[in-house]
C-alpha cells in the first residue's frame, strides 16, 4: 500500500511546484556537460497556472505534502509534457511512473492521438525512463516541425543537443 495520491492539478498547486522542480534538478548538478546551467530556474508559478487551467496537469502528493507534478499543454491532437518533477524525497516510490501512467490516461480519454515530449535521451530517470512507458524518440524531426523547434530553442539555452532527444507515446 503506498501513502501517495495522485489528483488533477489545482491552481493553487502551482505554489508548490517550482520548489519541487528545483529540488529534483539537483540530481543533475553534478553532469559535467551541465556547468553553467541556472538550477534555480523553474517555471514560473503564473505559466504553471496557466497551463493547470488547461485542464491536463496532475498533481502528486506524499500524504498531505506536495511531491511531484506533471506539467502538460495540449497542441492540436497531441498533449505535450513540459515538465515532471518528483522531489528527491518521493522517488524511487513510483510517483514519476504514476504521473505518466495518469496522463496517458488522461490524454487517451480526452481524445488526444499521442502523448510528447523533449528529455535527456542518455539520463536513466529521462530517456530510457520514459522508453520503459512506451515512448520512443522521434527520429524523423523533419515531420515533426514542433519537437524540431523545441529541441533547437533548449539548445539555444544551453542544454548539450547531442544528448536531447523528443519522444512520442501514440495512443491507442
Amino acid at each position: 500500500m503506498s501513502d501517495w495520491t495522485l489528483r488533477l492539478a489545482r491552481p493553487e498547486d502551482a505554489d508548490h511546484w517550482p520548489a519541487i522542480e528545483r529540488a529534483a534538478a539537483e540530481m543533475f548538478r553534478s553532469d559535467p556537460d551541465l556547468v553553467g546551467m541556472d538550477f534555480d530556474e523553474t517555471w514560473e508559478t503564473d505559466e504553471l497556472r496557466g497551463l493547470i487551467r488547461k485542464g491536463h496537469c496532475l498533481a502528486a502528493q506524499l500524504g498531505e505534502r506536495p511531491i511531484g507534478f506533471l506539467a502538460s499543454q495540449p497542441f492540436s491532437r497531441e498533449l505535450h509534457v513540459w515538465e515532471m518533477s518528483v522531489h528527491p524525497d518521493g522517488q524511487r516510490k513510483g510517483i514519476g511512473a504514476g504521473l505518466v501512467r495518469a496522463c496517458l490516461i488522461d490524454a487517451a480519454n480526452s481524445g488526444f492521438k499521442a502523448v510528447t515530449l523533449t528529455t535527456f535521451r542518455d539520463v536513466p530517470w529521462n530517456g530510457p525512463f520514459y522508453a520503459r512507458l512506451g515512448f520512443e524518440e522521434v527520429t524523423a524531426l523533419d515531420a515533426h516541425a514542433r519537437l524540431a523547434s523545441e529541441l533547437a530553442l533548449e539548445a539555444d539555452n544551453g542544454l548539450p543537443a547531442e544528448r536531447r532527444c523528443a519522444m512520442i507515446k501514440f495512443l491507442d
